[in-house]
């Protein structure tokens, strides 16, 4: 199931079903939690959800995978799948520079993709060697992150007149502490 892959990052198989959606909610609040990641996690809760069950709706197969990784613009979520059709609805310009085929108003569902492209700072898919990777970015709010060899993360806050730094790490053995 979890798979470390190194101090900055988290990837986790997830099974093709609907019982992937709470399980991804859960592991992305973990993760971010694992990673000290200084992203909201409400927000990568509800978008990395969006993800996983656009990829349990849209695509036929067994294997989901969910990768969470703290880079110094953000924290990067990606949801794979063996499909590799780009998602439907990607081509649509945000914001919206006239009158198109947005997603109805009474309409159930079809607003997953336009809530990720208005809540993350960056968003896309790439297509990868087993189907594609549908992804995005949400920033890292006034926290420069600083990835330390021996322990991870350390997050540096910058407060006017000077310079404070906020340990995450716990290794004794961390020359950033």
């Amino acid at each position: 199931m979890f798979e470390p892959t190194g101090s900055t990052s988290w990837r986790i198989a997830l099974p093709h079903s609907a019982a992937a959606v709470p399980m991804a909610r859960a592991l992305i609040r973990t993760a971010l939690l694992d990673l000290r990641a200084p992203a909201d996690s409400d927000v990568a809760e509800l978008l990395t959800a969006e993800l996983v069950a656009n990829a349990v709706k849209h695509t036929e197969g067994d294997g989901i995978e969910l990768v969470v990784e703290l880079l110094p613009t953000g924290c990067q979520v990606e949801v794979h799948d063996r499909d590799p059709a780009p998602p439907s609805g990607t081509s649509l310009p945000w914001p919206p520079v006239e009158p198109g085929p947005w997603p109805d108003p009474w309409a159930e569902n079809g607003r997953g993709l336009l809530l990720i492209s208005t809540l993350s700072s960056d968003c896309g898919h790439r297509v990868t060697e087993r189907g594609k990777a549908v992804w995005f970015t949400l920033p890292v709010d006034q926290v420069e992150v600083q990835v330390h060899e021996a322990c991870g993360p350390q997050e540096t806050r910058e407060t006017p007149g000077t310079r404070e730094c906020r340990e995450v790490c716990e290794e004794p053995s961390c020359s950033g502490r």
